[in-house]
């Protein structure tokens, strides 16, 4: 069966359909992770993009329940040069082909990625549109020229959980992974390590939350109650947090000025905040500074970034398309990281209140934890402003 993407500069790309029959336009991509599909397919962060995968092999070990970070996939398509023939892993539950088909999600795969990344990088992300159905060349190009594209448009309000509620409150979805050795008998997809107590509380607002992230707080004694993107100050307050945590999501982080406004009144209640991805977009905005849309973006698990208090460099996991502009900033918010790469912020800290963000993923899933000692930081703001 055939399937075809189509950009907005009229390029067009055909190859084999897999997934779901099926048609959806989005934001164009790429992600230079080599590992790790299934975590990206399942970030809420990209709704309404249609991601290539660079590496060219892609799905050889499947895709199992246990590592999913949201409760639904959220990508419009997924893009890849060789969707692998078998898959070997012994958590694999099924193969990437049917929990695309399961989901309603499009792939393509024998195109030349290499190409369209090349595309992608010298004229910067493009509007585009997949099918796995009978659609014509010229309408696929319409169909992704019609689209409207990211800038200005509130996807938060898509992805976030509409309720509020306690993460993991029976301790069953957050511990590491433990392997089993020697006689064991434990089951080796239940072996898991102790947590630490749940003795500080927090709320994680949920802009788009990867489950990593809040599996991550957990492990690091954190009590969390997730909220929605349009829980009201008062209502945050209610729940008589120690810290605020400002997650990731997708989308233009300038759209979403009601959770900008929300997070200002924060800001003056003094309590310990920290942010990720767009949660750090958003605390820029309501620390005063403004954002900018990136050229192609930052997505992948090789992103290497300069801690400037320490000079210490991270290789870190990324996926954004927009940036905080450092020059906006006021003089009382410093860049405390920057990317290597292009020297974009990656990072923020307020000189007098303790309040903190980076632009990457210190959780991973995917990508290495060279940043994960973020959490403790994290923690020891909160007992140390107690």
């Amino acid at each position: 069966m055939n399937a075809i993407l189509a950009l907005e500069d009229g390029s067009i790309f055909e190859g084999k359909a897999f997934g779901a029959t099926a048609s959806a336009c989005g934001e164009v991509c790429f992600n230079t992770s080599m590992t790790g599909y299934q975590e990206i397919i399942t970030d809420p962060s990209y709704k309404a993009q249609i991601v290539t995968m660079t590496y060219p092999h892609i799905g050889n070990y499947g895709i199992n329940e246990q590592d999913v970070e949201s409760y639904q996939p959220h990508v419009s398509g997924f893009v890849v040069r060789e969707l692998s023939p078998v898959i070997s892993n012994w958590r694999a539950d099924f193969s990437l082909g049917e929990y695309l088909e399961q989901n309603g999600i499009p792939g393509i795969e024998g195109i030349d990625t290499r190409a369209l990344t090349k595309k992608l990088r010298v004229r910067g992300a493009m509007n585009g549109f997949i099918s796995t159905e009978s659609i014509s060349p010229d309408e696929a190009v319409s169909r992704a020229k019609a689209w409207p594209g990211l800038a200005g448009v509130d996807y938060v309000r898509e992805v976030t959980h509409k309720e509020s509620f306690p993460w993991d409150e029976q301790d069953e979805k957050s511990p590491d992974f433990r392997l089993v050795k020697g006689a064991e008998q434990d089951d080796a997809r239940q072996a898991r390590h102790p947590l630490p107590p749940a003795d500080i509380p927090i709320v994680a607002l949920d802009f788009g939350v990867k489950y990593n992230i809040l599996r991550r707080l957990r492990q690091h004694g954190f009590k969390v109650r997730v909220m929605p993107a349009s829980a009201t100050t008062a209502e945050i307050l209610d729940s008589k947090p120690a810290g605020i945590f400002l997650s990731n999501g997708p989308g233009d982080p300038a759209a979403v000025d009601y959770a900008v406004r929300t997070v200002s009144e924060l800001l003056g209640k003094g309590i310990p905040t920290f942010g990720i991805c767009l949660g750090h977009q958003i605390l820029g905005q309501a620390l005063g500074g403004k954002t900018f849309k990136l050229k192609f973006g930052h997505r992948g698990a090789n992103q290497p970034v300069k801690d400037l208090a320490t000079n210490r460099f991270e290789i870190t996991s990324q996926n954004h398309g927009f940036a905080v502009d450092a020059d906006s900033l006021p003089a009382d918010v410093e860049v405390s990281h920057v990317n290597l790469n292009d020297g974009t912020v990656e990072g923020l800290r307020h000189k007098k209140k303790p309040v903190f963000c980076v632009q990457y993923h210190p959780e991973a899933s995917p990508g290495p934890h060279d940043s994960t000692p973020l959490f403790a930081r994290f923690r020891e703001m909160i007992i140390g402003t107690a």
